[in-house]
């Protein structure tokens, strides 16, 4: 069993879509819902999981123009009430943690770490799907991009989500998927953990990650190989 004493007091920051949780079935399966209304073809889920991380808008967008219809600019607000109407009621229908999570965090809070959601999700919509897949319990702070100054990838977001948890940003690590994950992580100087089975339109290993994991059962042994470097600052290794 290594020795767990460099988390105490640490700060782990987590993207929800993509790194907490496997959201893209709902998230595909809403625009789909709205596809269908416009009686347009539904996307292959896995055609479409590149396309999550950037808000709904960006999702919508890029969803309708992969089916052949480019959303009009005067229509986007309507298409984009829906959207969130519908998520809304079925955020967690099918939405899961991602394999060894809850073990993982279990063993994180146990050594005393603070955890954090810093997420470019808004923060009402990230609320219920960590309280309906019993997520909520183990996070200090859950900051969507409503909550920030500025959405990731701006070091503010992390900054923000790190202090909300009672944490030091000297003392914090990044865990993501995507580029906007990286981009926060790297204007605050934050270690990166990011995950191999996300979502990203650039290839995960080309985002620059300190360490690259494939399963959760590797994330505590990750943070503590970063926080041992760094233990009192943050910065490259």
């Amino acid at each position: 069993m290594p020795d767990l004493t460099p988390l105490a007091g640490a700060t782990i920051a987590f993207d929800l879509d993509g790194t907490l949780v496997d959201s893209a079935p709902d998230l595909i399966g809403t625009l789909n819902v709205l596809l269908a209304q416009e009686g347009i073809a539904p996307l292959p889920l896995a055609e479409g999981r590149p396309f999550i991380g950037h808000g709904a808008k960006i999702l919508l967008e890029r969803g309708f123009a992969a089916q052949g219809h480019p959303v009009p600019s005067d229509r986007m607000p309507e298409l984009f009430d829906r959207f969130l109407a519908h998520y809304g009621e079925h955020s967690a229908d099918l939405t899961r943690p991602f394999p060894g999570l809850v073990a993982c965090l279990t063993q994180l809070k146990a050594a005393g770490a603070r955890l954090s959601v810093c997420t470019n999700k808004p923060t009402p919509l990230s609320l219920p799907i960590l309280a309906r897949l019993d997520l909520a319990q183990f996070f200090d702070s859950v900051i969507g991009a409503d909550l920030a100054p500025r959405p990731k990838p701006d070091a503010s977001h992390l900054i923000t989500a790190v202090a909300a948890a009672g944490g030091r940003i000297d003392r914090a690590v990044m865990v993501g998927d995507a580029a906007p994950d990286a981009g926060a992580a790297r204007a605050a100087g934050v270690p990166l953990v990011l995950v191999s089975f996300g979502y990203t339109d650039t290839p995960v290993a080309e985002l620059g990650a300190d360490i690259l994991i494939d399963h959760y059962d590797q994330l505590t042994d990750a943070c503590l190989r970063l926080l041992t470097a760094c233990p009192a600052r943050s910065g490259e290794l």
